[in-house]
């Protein structure tokens, strides 16, 4: 598993380089307004949970890699509450109806949002236990991207919102962060994989890559059209 987790190290340093992380470093835009593509990432998030629970996690367990993913399942199935509290802080929780709620979540300018849940599971389906460490691996390292931008854009809003932003401000991240220290990455990169297994989870990783790079730019132009 060595040489797939330098993959992904590769991979990640490209996609901190993509345009929508240019435009959260932007100083010359406000915090909030280099924050508002989180609104349309709302389908993805609430469904994150999902993913975990009912597409990454196994019971029971066919290994022992499959037993390391239904940890990690149990770490990562319960944030969603913690993103419709910053929703409601951030003032995004306007009066509307249920329609219209929905019309915005399945609207075209945030189809990238969805396409991206829908790609992880294709990514996931009929993938084993070591397969499925090294994806969970790749998305770790994509929040990784986002959360370490998202944290110093929440510390500038707390004071004047009198409110911790607990999805996007260190709360979070703390935890995502405890999931990559040095241990874990020891542990899986101990994971003797053969050449054809190694080939199939770098594969499987350039797939995560390509689909979270896809909804990237989804959400730059979002960026853009608050601050034009």
């Amino acid at each position: 598993m060595k040489a797939v987790l330098a993959h992904i190290m590769r991979r990640k340093l490209a996609y901190a380089r993509l345009p929508l992380f240019d435009r959260m470093r932007d100083d010359a835009l406000p915090p909030q307004a280099r924050l508002e593509f989180m609104r349309g990432f709302a389908f993805f998030v609430m469904a994150f949970g999902d993913l975990n629970r009912y597409v990454l996690r196994q019971e029971p367990p066919r290994d022992t890699c499959q037993e390391q993913v239904n940890t990690h399942t149990r770490e990562d199935d319960h944030h969603w509450p913690w993103y419709l509290h910053d929703f409601e802080k951030l003032g995004w929780n306007r009066v509307t109806t249920i329609t219209d709620a929905m019309r915005m979540l399945w609207s075209e300018d945030t189809h990238r949002s969805r396409v991206l849940m829908y790609d992880l599971c294709a990514i996931i389906d009929r993938a084993a236990g070591p397969e499925r460490l090294a994806v969970i691996e790749a998305i770790e390292e994509t929040g990784n991207v986002l959360f370490a931008l998202t944290v110093p854009l929440a510390d500038a809003l707390q004071p004047h919102l009198r409110a911790e932003l607990r999805y996007l401000g260190r709360h979070h991240f703390a935890l995502e962060t405890g999931h990559l220290h040095h241990a874990d990455h020891q542990a899986l990169a101990a994971i003797a994989l053969h050449d054809d297994q190694r080939q199939h989870c770098i594969a499987l990783v350039d797939r995560v890559y390509e689909a979270f790079t896809a909804w990237t730019h989804e959400a730059a132009s979002q960026i853009d059209r608050v601050a034009a």
